[in-house]
């Protein structure tokens, strides 16, 4: 224990915390060390964090010969013309609709780039990881100098803000495909994450010195990246089916219910004119007869003016005599039919009731 402990001297220990090399105030003095000492503190806890990231895996880049001329870091940059940046206040890919307020891509400032301002761009952004991967061959495992941690954060962060300009400016190439592509298993919110991930994979494999457009690699790639998501949404449906469930169904108890109940009705409405049991009187008996086809020979209902001529009145006067003798019926059937037919359903709740809780008084 006492060995491991004296292996670890106080400048490791201050190089592991701050996460870069930190020399030693025998080869460092002066000038140089207040410089060093001023840039370490420089570097936040964030920026630690993402330097380790950055020296975690060799970073990779397309090479062009344009990195290896004279002042290559002034034509890529200074001489190169300056290149608008897209207007993405219209991307909402998960919105439902867009409000009346909201951009759409026709609206908005679309940026076409040319295929001579695409290779600007990418020389541009390789250009900075180019410059990030010199770095770190020159370490070759070692931990960085505060300057040489400074110059990877630099270049690191102005390769992210080219790739971030070039994929904004490609965003609607997403949708576009996005909305071609007839996949209805595949959700569209789903669609569009995973066409924007194959977009930033293009934008960091495109090569511009082939002098293709970006546009006919992303395109491809980005379909690839849709056909796959197919793929595998189908295998998880084969390795996982849904079979039908006959519970999750809706139930159409209530609609039979209700028809059983109608037909009851109509039964006894017949019984009650049958029998005469509402006191109708000869003449609103024989309406009702012929009006709905109760107990005559054909069972056909006849019109209005049909049982009028049958009678001797008018139309107008069968009307009269028809809603009389049903407002007879209808009294005689909600006294009697139907509060005797929901006290019974009542009760047969009830025994269902206790049904239920005998059961659950078993199984307890």
């Amino acid at each position: 224990m006492s060995r491991m402990m004296s292996a670890t001297s106080p400048l490791e220990q201050i190089q592991r915390r701050t996460g870069v090399s930190v020399t030693s105030r025998s080869k460092t003095s002066g000038k140089d060390a207040k410089t060093h000492a001023r840039a370490r503190r420089s570097l936040s806890a964030k920026d630690r964090q993402e330097l380790k990231r950055i020296l975690r895996e060799p970073m990779d880049f397309i090479d062009n010969a344009a990195f290896y001329e004279p002042e290559a870091e002034a034509q890529i940059y200074q001489d190169a013309p300056d290149i608008q940046k897209p207007d993405t206040s219209w991307y909402h890919p998960v919105m439902d609709s867009l409000t009346a307020t909201s951009k759409t891509p026709k609206q908005s400032t679309q940026v076409l780039l040319s295929a001579a301002q695409e290779r600007v761009l990418f020389l541009q952004f390789n250009y900075a990881r180019h410059r990030v991967r010199k770095v770190q061959i020159e370490l070759n495992g070692h931990d960085p100098a505060p300057e040489q941690a400074e110059e990877i954060l630099r270049w690191n962060r102005k390769a992210e803000q080219m790739r971030e300009q070039i994929a904004n400016t490609n965003l609607a190439l997403v949708l576009a495909m996005a909305k071609r592509t007839r996949m209805s298993e595949v959700d569209f919110a789903d669609l569009v994450s995973e066409g924007n991930m194959a977009l930033l994979r293009a934008v960091d494999k495109f090569d511009c010195g082939r002098g293709f457009k970006f546009s006919t690699y992303a395109c491809r790639a980005i379909l690839k990246a849709f056909s796959r998501q197919g793929m595998k949404l189908s295998k998880y449906r084969q390795r996982f089916p849904a079979d039908f469930d006959p519970k999750l169904e809706r139930s159409d108890f209530h609609e039979k219910r209700r028809a059983s109940h109608e037909e009851d009705c109509a039964e006894e409405v017949k019984s009650i004119v049958m029998a005469n049991r509402a006191n109708l009187s000869t003449i609103e008996r024989t309406v009702i007869h012929h009006r709905f086809g109760i107990d005559v020979d054909n069972h056909t209902p006849l019109t209005l003016e049909q049982v009028g001529q049958i009678i001797g009145v008018t139309k107008e006067r069968v009307r009269q005599i028809q809603n009389k003798a049903l407002e007879k019926i209808r009294v005689e059937l909600e006294e009697k039919f139907l509060t005797r037919k929901l006290e019974e359903e009542a009760e047969g709740d009830g025994i269902d009731d206790l049904i239920v809780a005998d059961v659950a008084a078993t199984r307890a």
